[in-house]
């Protein structure tokens, strides 16, 4: 078909915003006279552009030129359907161009068929750094809106003749910042019919400048204009088409930001890496192994200063970050969520108490110790478990009668049944917390060590109160300095090596009752000596005393 085969000329406004695009804008204009086309108007919005794009339209009067301050491509957009008059309209780009018969082509299927809101066709990208192009041709024949949904199919605005009375209805959405396009191609798909063709239209040029070269910005905003449409979903189809449309949009950008950044035709910053992280992990991880060895250094920086909080959580998850602090009102509790413990138990029915584990790496440290005559307090587990052969008698001194075995019944803080410089080693684990008079306890200690003996010592410091036994008699929680004063003052002359363990995770662990097997050593090894979780000490008795 040709013009002169149309019954009339209706009028058709193409509508051309601009950008410091105006080294392009010329070859816009002579596309669109080279058509041939007898009723057209073009309007020039310049959004705010900063070049010589004012200058490039002076001479050309039959151009109709508005200005306004820099409000984006939808902003411009609408403001040419406000000012235009046309029948038909057309959205060019400043640096693309329409291709040879497109106007025609166009119009001949909306002159076909009066319901149709816009026809649509192929296009040709052009790429200005290596001289190629590339033809861009979909067959789509009917369920337009379900195609857009599984993916922007038209892929240029260019290529697309609307009629007028559309935006009697429906604008640009002037708050997304790209993707403007296809959101409001969804819209009108969704209420009316369109149609598709595989006539090439225009050339989509390829330069550095592109908005489309901001491939987070793209994906998010691909991703923001399909999430709209889903609270109007009706059938399992158009549900069925978006999580098709959201994977593919992921697959797309994220393969395209994988390789410009392996390949080094893009810089890595932190929103071009950290999209690849959010929206394909695995790529990811790939793209942070090849170039870590080279650039390891430059990425680490851009993780600690740059990061989002949620990709520096993934991060951390991950390994790539040793450490992570959560922003103020970020935190997520997951587990810890709870005003009531997993178990009231310190644990023991979840694999052990936490604390457990630093009580026998302490007494296996100072197992040498454990000789000779030695006392502990309620049992005597650990004086054979970690004594072994090294002992010759091992007693017990218990609160009361119940315990069988006990060789001495009473008090630590008053036993004066006990003869002094008795025992060899004294084990006093997780018990002077129980004890009221904890000092007199400590000096009965002394007093009944051997000279040279050695008290090994381990009190509570964060910790949950017994909901048992000890619960009534739970009088005190000790830190290490607390401990030194102690020590120093009811071991005159001693000489004590004193210890605390643990970190804010193993304390919350604790106190939550989380089994031991439940922590990692790394974990439970960490030392942070703000969150004192065990303290320890072994006191050697002063050998003249």
């Amino acid at each position: 078909m040709t013009f002169s085969d149309l019954k009339d000329s209706p009028l058709v406004s193409i509508i051309i915003p601009c950008y410091n695009h105006g080294k392009y804008l010329l070859s816009a204009l002579e596309s669109i006279w080279s058509q041939g086309y007898p009723s057209l108007e073009i309007i020039v919005v310049d959004d705010g552009s900063t070049d010589d794009t004012k200058k490039v339209l002076k001479d050309l009067s039959e151009i109709i030129y508005l200005y306004q301050e820099n409000k984006g491509l939808s902003a411009a957009r609408n403001i040419g359907v406000l000012h235009s008059t046309g029948e038909f309209l057309i959205f060019l780009d400043a640096d693309d161009w329409l291709l040879d018969g497109a106007m025609v082509t166009n119009l001949s299927y909306l002159l076909w068929d009066n319901n149709l809101a816009f026809v649509s066709g192929a296009y040709q990208k052009v790429f200005v750094d290596g001289n190629k192009t590339l033809d861009v041709v979909k067959q789509i024949n009917d369920n337009h809106y379900i195609q857009l949904l599984c993916g922007n199919y038209i892929g240029m605005h260019g290529t697309i003749m609307f009629r007028r009375w559309v935006f009697d209805h429906i604008l640009y959405d002037e708050s997304l910042s790209a993707c403007e396009d296809y959101d409001l191609c969804l819209k009108i798909a969704k209420k009316y019919p369109v149609v598709h063709h595989t006539h090439k239209i225009a050339a989509y040029r390829i330069h550095q400048t592109n908005m489309s070269s901001n491939i987070p910005l793209m994906l998010t905003s691909a991703l923001k204009v399909l999430y709209r449409q889903k609270k109007d979903f009706q059938t399992r189809e158009e549900k069925r088409a978006y999580h098709i449309g959201c994977r593919s949009f992921k697959i797309y950008y994220c393969l395209l930001l994988y390789n410009q950044l392996l390949n080094e035709k893009m810089r890595i910053t932190a929103q071009r890496f950290l999209t690849l992280t959010r929206y394909n992990p695995t790529q990811s991880l790939k793209l942070f192994l090849k170039i870590s060895f080279k650039n390891q250094k430059m990425l680490k920086s851009i993780l600690k200063e740059k990061t989002p909080g949620f990709y520096k959580r993934w991060m951390h998850k991950a390994g790539f970050l040793k450490s992570y602090i959560p922003e103020t009102g970020a935190v997520k509790a997951g587990d810890f969520n709870s005003l009531s413990p997993f178990s009231t138990t310190f644990g023991y029915d979840r694999g052990g108490p936490v604390d457990r584990y630093y009580i026998e790496k302490f007494l296996k440290q100072e197992a040498e110790h454990i000789k000779g005559r030695t006392l502990e307090i309620g049992d005597n587990e650990y004086s054979i478990k970690f004594g072994q052969n090294r002992i010759s008698k091992s007693e017990i001194l218990h609160i009361d009668d119940t315990n069988p075995k006990a060789n001495f019944i009473g008090d630590l803080s008053n036993v004066p049944q006990i003869p002094e410089n008795t025992f060899d080693c004294i084990i006093l684990t997780q018990t002077l917390h129980l004890i009221y008079d904890f000092k007199a306890a400590l000096t009965t200690c002394q007093r009944i060590l051997k000279p040279g003996g050695v008290l090994l010592l381990t009190t509570p410091g964060i910790t949950p109160i017994d909901h048992d036994t000890w619960e009534h008699t739970w009088y005190w929680s000790f830190t290490d300095q607390a401990l030194k004063k102690l020590i120093s003052e009811t071991f005159p002359g001693g000489n004590a090596k004193i210890e605390s363990f643990g970190n804010v995770f193993i304390a919350s662990a604790f106190l939550y009752g989380m089994g031991v097997n439940e922590v990692t050593v790394d974990q439970l090894d960490y030392h942070d000596p703000h969150f004192q979780v065990t303290v320890t000490a072994k006191v050697i008795k002063d050998p003249s005393k």
